[in-house]
């Protein structure tokens, strides 16, 4: 990979659930080439992990923050443990249940 690989932590907070936010998550950063995984919690959040070239990470929290699903209703997304990494430690991009 020619850029600088990142990793970062996302909760997304809003009507995340039941509106195919996963499944649109997982398209998305597929789409950016990220891997790591998304699943929903039991407090009504999504939270997952992305990782990949900064540039495309950059991309895809855009995405958690401002876009979504069709129909989902983004309230805020938090992101936590952002750092740099020499190598990728997801093989794709995974919903978790």
């Amino acid at each position: 990979m020619a850029g600088k690989l990142i990793s970062v932590a996302f909760e997304v907070f809003g009507r995340v659930q039941g509106v195919w936010f996963r499944k649109y998550t997982k398209n998305a950063a597929q789409a950016l080439k990220l891997v790591g995984w998304v699943m929903n919690t039991k407090h009504s959040t999504v939270v997952g992990c992305i990782q990949g070239e900064k540039k495309n990470v950059t991309k895809m929290k855009e995405w958690l923050q401002h876009q979504g699903s069709p129909k989902s209703k983004i309230e805020k997304c938090e992101f936590r443990d952002e750092k740099n990494i020499d190598s990728l430690q997801f093989t794709n991009f995974e919903v978790r249940r």
